[in-house]
């Protein structure tokens, strides 16, 4: 099976990806990686792809929704957390002024002290722009830090964030009024 997803193999949708494989027991499984939704879905429509792995936070979820309307479906939702994340510095910039985040990330913590604000395709990209140099600061995985004590320092802590993720395929799976999951874990909290 083909499934796409953004980003590269480091990135939370890889991650995210990754732990579906092994909840889901698929072993023969090969993942495409894309920068942005778009392609991804018109693969999907276009049946080079099988599904299409997007958390629901991602700005263009609605838009893939909408825009794929009739050619793609919702397959499969849940729960999952993302890498542990938070605002790291480069420890030769004393007052940063830009910041890198994925837009999705944007409303993670207040961004008041950083002047300017550029948007990256994935939480692995702002990474990238950190050890290239060119952002001074990014709303990033914390592994990096933990790769390069001694190139980041830490500004702000995020943690994990738990976001809905949605599985896309070209076969719809819901037939009746609702596609529900009888055991989940919020039953007994009803």
């Amino acid at each position: 099976m083909n499934f796409g997803t953004l980003g590269s193999s480091e990135s939370n949708h890889a991650l995210v990806l990754c732990r579906y494989f092994e909840a889901r027991k698929l072993i023969d499984t090969r993942v495409n990686y894309y920068e942005d939704f778009i392609p991804a879905f018109e693969d999907l429509s276009a049946g080079t792809l099988d599904f299409v792995l997007q958390v629901s936070v991602h700005p263009q979820h609605a838009e893939c929704v909408a825009r794929f309307v009739g050619r793609t479906f919702i397959v499969d939702t849940f729960i999952a957390p993302s890498k542990p994340l938070g605002i790291l510095t480069r420890r030769n910039v004393d007052t940063p002024k830009t910041i890198g985040l994925q837009p999705a990330t944007l409303h993670y913590s207040d961004l008041s002290a950083w002047t300017e604000q550029v948007p990256e395709a994935s939480i692995t990209a702002v990474a990238d722009g950190l050890l290239a140099g060119r952002l001074d600061s990014g709303i990033t995985a914390l592994e990096l830090m933990e790769q390069y004590p001694s190139r980041f320092r830490l500004e702000r802590k995020i943690s994990q964030v738990q976001d809905a993720w949605v599985l896309f395929g070209r076969e719809p799976v819901c037939v009746g009024d609702i596609a529900i999951w009888p055991e989940s874990p919020v039953v007994p909290l009803l």
